[in-house]
């Protein structure tokens, strides 16, 4: 059966050897976004040391690159539609390369924290345009492999950026982590600039700059007080409060979108089935895979006393099984009905969640490399055909907003999963103290049971988010 990638667009006339080359410069960026979301992480306690900051100050480190990223993708994403996917992708590594000097030498944290957010504009430019290159120069009967080189790049990062971050915050200071991206993202932007095909843009027309900024604006105001949750609480007014302005300029937002002439948005993609459905299948699973990323590190080293460097091994079997799977899903896509295959992965993911809230205190190494290694390879089945056939069905013209869409759910998705495992970890956790304490538990017996059991809900949690996308997943498009 033939996959969802009906819709036959004309494809440039390119060598496979020059294909190559351009998936190449592609997976380059695709590679430097996440690796400096997930390098920096063990790098924190160094910077606080270093400028003397509290915790939830150097957090924002992290915070302000997220947030940006998620904030601007789909303005990245429209501006590569009118002006041409090379053009933007470019100016992204360059941006990138600027803000990754400026954070190296930073001489304050609260110059760092900008730094961090100057840097976030340049990878989201290369986040929001990657899949789309990939799909203009992919063939339709090859484009799932073709994005299957890309997910492997943000595997690769994931579980490289923990490894390299401390080896260069050992070796050479917290600044080396982002100094090594300055060679890196001059190579990247010359090569992309040789390599990568000019696409002809629609300069005439306009840019939503009302839509831009609600977007922005609604999202910041959705996306920070969610951040906040896990120090602030649920009941805190300022989270209720933010969070009702951001639903509010959402809306004004649609409404600006739908009488506008030249919308930020093309809401019309909304009615294609597969793009809409397959979006919603990409938040479901990147809020279930945080939810993992968010527990594991505590379940590794506050439960079980292991070192920072023996979790981040631990963690590795996820991206690695994942990095893997993502070009055999890919290719399999191109050639078989990928409803199936999207459903089973996240079917695959949903069923590595319920064995992983099963952990106890005594699980054995090997347990728990088995559980995650199951999570890596549904996310590694889910996630090449699903972008395939989101990507597959827009218009060729419309790849480039649908491309920064999906890595807007991916963003969305990161910080919606920390933020309701934080809220069911923390509020369960804390339920079962009171209850155990009641009944006789204190000391290390307590905690334990307390933990496990939080961990429990928490994993179960993030199980059923994957089993929605499973249903999500298996919709098909009325031309099918």
């Amino acid at each position: 059966m033939k996959p969802d990638a009906m819709k036959v667009v004309k494809v440039p006339e390119l060598t496979r050897g020059r294909r190559l080359q351009i998936i190449s410069a592609v997976a380059l960026g695709t590679f430097m976004g996440p690796l400096d979301a997930s390098v920096v992480n063990i790098a924190l306690p160094n910077i606080s040391t270093y400028f003397s900051a509290s915790l939830s100050t150097v957090e924002w480190v992290i915070m302000a690159y997220l947030l940006i990223i998620s904030s601007l993708l789909l303005t990245y994403g429209r501006l590569g539609d009118m002006y041409g996917h090379k053009r933007i992708y470019v100016l992204g590594f360059i941006v990138f390369t600027i803000g990754s000097i400026f954070c190296g030498s930073a001489p304050s944290i609260i110059l760092l924290i900008i730094s961090r957010a100057f840097q976030a504009v340049g990878a989201g430019m290369l986040m929001a345009i990657g899949p789309a290159i990939v799909t203009d120069v992919a063939p339709p009967e090859e484009r799932g492999k073709f994005l299957g080189a890309i997910a492997i790049a943000v595997s690769v990062a994931l579980f490289t950026g923990p490894i390299l971050g401390g080896f260069l915050t050992s070796k050479f200071g917290w600044q080396s982590i982002f100094l090594i991206n300055i060679p890196i993202g001059i190579i990247g932007s010359i090569w992309a600039q040789k390599i990568i095909p000019a696409s002809k843009g629609r300069e005439n027309q306009h840019f939503d700059i009302i839509g831009a900024v609600l977007f922005f604006l609604a999202l910041i105001s959705i996306l920070f007080p969610l951040s906040e949750i896990e120090n602030v609480g649920w009941n805190n007014s300022m989270v209720f409060g933010l969070l009702t302005l951001g639903i509010i300029l959402m809306l004004v937002f649609l409404v600006v979108e739908s009488r506008s002439k030249y919308p930020m948005v093309d809401l019309s993609l909304f009615k294609i089935r597969i793009f809409s459905m397959g979006n919603l299948s990409a938040l479901f699973n990147f809020m279930a895979q945080y939810a993992v990323i968010f527990i594991m590190p505590f379940y590794l080293q506050q439960l079980r006393g292991l070192s920072p460097a023996q979790a981040g091994l631990i963690l590795i079997p996820m991206p690695l099984v994942t990095m893997v799977i993502a070009p055999i899903s890919g290719s399999l896509s191109d050639h078989f009905d990928s409803r199936m295959i999207r459903s089973l992965g996240m079917a695959i993911t949903a069923t590595g969640l319920f064995l992983l809230g099963n952990l106890t205190i005594n699980s054995s190494v090997l347990a728990i490399i088995l559980r995650l290694g199951v999570i890596g390879l549904g996310v590694g089945t889910f996630q090449t055909p699903n972008n395939s056939a989101v990507l597959g069905y827009v218009p060729h013209n419309r790849r480039g907003i649908a491309s920064s869409m999906l890595a807007t759910m991916r963003n969305m998705g990161m910080v919606l999963g920390v933020a309701i495992s934080g809220a069911v970890f923390t509020s369960h956790l804390n339920y079962l103290n009171k209850i155990l304490s009641a009944r006789g538990l204190s000391g290390s017996q307590l905690y334990n049971q307390s933990f496990t059991g939080a961990m429990y809900l928490t994993c179960n949690v993030a199980a059923c988010l994957a089993l929605v996308a499973v249903f999500t997943s298996f919709v098909r498009h009325p031309q099918n």
